[in-house]
């Protein structure tokens, strides 16, 4: 099995809201990109969204989030998977993100929203209880943005991704 390990934190100005993936797919970790599977609709909804080119450079995209109150990140930091799925995931491998250390940095955050269930299950599971003053902050899932998600269009993930306007 393959360990990998995830990227880190994309940290926008004065964030209220983080988006959580699980762990980047293997097109991500080879472009060494958030989202880099040209199939994956994150970049058009976020495009779509916050009214900027998702087709551009991937720096640009990336300076895009930083100028957003928006932190992009992963549920995970390294764990044991075979290929690009979350449903490879070695539960015993799994290693949190280190949350304590970022909701300190930056106490503003609002809401987490995670970018599918897998993303929500980690988070919940391993970096939780870790987390002692929760309270103030809303736990919502998101539908996966990946193309393994093809239960939704495009139309009915955007709608549903639309919620993170109300946080901002």
């Amino acid at each position: 099995m393959t360990r990998v390990q995830s990227f880190a934190p994309v940290i926008g100005t004065n964030p209220r809201v983080i988006i959580l993936g699980s762990m980047p797919s293997i097109a991500s970790l080879e472009a060494v990109q958030y989202y880099a599977h040209p199939r994956n609709a994150f970049w058009p909804i976020m495009g779509r969204l916050f009214n900027f080119d998702p087709a551009a450079d991937y720096s640009d995209r990336i300076r895009q989030i930083e100028a957003l109150p928006i932190i992009l990140w992963d549920s995970l930091k390294a764990c044991y998977r075979p290929g690009s799925l979350d449903s490879n995931i070695d539960d015993g491998s799994a290693e949190p993100n280190d949350f304590p250390w970022l909701l300190q940095q930056h106490p503003d955050v609002r809401a987490i929203l995670f970018n599918g269930a897998t993303s929500e299950k980690y988070f919940r599971k391993l970096a939780l209880p870790q987390l002692p003053q929760f309270e103030h902050i809303e736990l919502i899932r998101m539908p996966s943005t990946s193309p393994a998600n093809a239960g939704r269009s495009f139309e009915q993930k955007l709608a549903a991704w639309g919620r993170i306007l109300d946080y901002l």
